[in-house]
């Protein structure tokens, strides 16, 4: 290669530098405009449907639920969920279900609320963990990095958006399925087309501020949230604490209560008290784990203070 050639080859090459520098800077423009458009993609996925604030609302929604109690409803199929006019159903429809089969149904139904609670605690844990990880991969991947493994982002994306759908689908129990006939074959002409559905009853819990002890007898308030409230009853157990004496072992009791307060009498004065409270047993009930509980303790007899006072130096 002689001189001129190469005089001609080094003006070509340093006409050719920019451009190939604007190329370069301009892939990277574009390159940082994609990274940034899919890093706040992950960010409002983050932010609107997998925030701090949002998985502590679920965590705090299983707890209650773990709390509630469940039951069968019986529901001809022309009626939906939450209305009011079953509550009318001639008693007719009760009579042609067959018992035994009946209390098979509410074996399933106590299964598959165990499960259903269970699958719930899963799933939020498996979704915490995804928000872990998302929130680890954009703290430590630099652009390159992110880019590169892009499609997995999105399939993770993808797989924690469908799991929220099935956590938010189970919140809320559902339709059982019946594999045999409730209805015995009894000759009738017409079998009526039923079906089973699961519901929940709010917890009962003590007022803990209405709920007071005295000297021999206590006041105990309890707050219900179910849309039949007025149909409700309960049962209350009440139990003294570490008796001192054989006497004192028969300071205990369930007594059935058909309104939310109720007083209890003949206690033992300065001594603490166990009361439990829950909704009184059903027919319908399939499954019910947790009863609120709260201590009390009874105050000294007035005389007692006096005397107390009264004996000081």
């Amino acid at each position: 290669m002689n001189i001129g050639t190469i005089d001609l080859y080094l003006n070509k090459l340093g006409a050719s530098l920019p451009k190939m520098a604007y190329h370069d800077e301009e892939r990277e423009n574009e390159a940082w405009s994609v990274y940034l458009e899919r890093k706040n993609m992950v960010l409002e996925f983050l932010h609107a449907d997998l925030s701090q604030h949002l998985l502590r609302r679920h965590h705090k929604r299983i707890e209650l639920l773990k709390k509630c109690s469940y039951y069968l409803e019986i529901l001809p199929k022309h009626l939906a969920l939450g209305d009011q006019n079953h509550l009318m159903l001639p008693t007719t429809m009760f009579q042609l279900i067959d018992p035994w089969r009946f209390q098979r149904m509410k074996k399933v139904g106590t299964i598959q609320t165990k499960i259903q609670l269970l699958l719930l605690s899963d799933l939020l844990g498996e979704l915490e963990r995804g928000r872990e990880e998302l929130v680890h991969l954009l703290e430590t991947n630099d652009m390159m990095t992110f880019l590169s493994r892009w499609d997995a982002v999105k399939q993770k994306l993808s797989t924690l958006s469908e799991q929220m759908d099935y956590f938010l689908a189970m919140l809320v129990p559902g339709r059982l399925y019946i594999k045999h006939r409730l209805v015995s074959d009894v000759g009738i002409t017409k079998i009526p087309h039923i079906r089973l559905i699961l519901t929940t009853k709010m917890p009962v819990m003590f007022d803990r501020r209405e709920s007071v002890a005295h000297e021999d007898w206590v006041s105990l308030k309890w707050l219900v949230t179910s849309q039949q409230s007025q149909l409700d009853q309960f049962e209350l157990q009440f139990r003294l604490l570490e008796p001192r004496t054989p006497q004192e072992r028969v300071q205990c009791g369930i007594m059935p209560v058909t309104s939310n307060t109720c007083e209890i009498h003949n206690l033992l004065s300065d001594r603490l008290y166990r009361f439990t409270v829950r909704r009184a047993e059903t027919y319908m009930l399939v499954y019910e784990q947790w009863r609120d509980s709260i201590l009390l303790k009874t105050k000294l007899y007035l005389a007692e203070n006096v005397g107390e006072a009264t004996s000081q130096p």
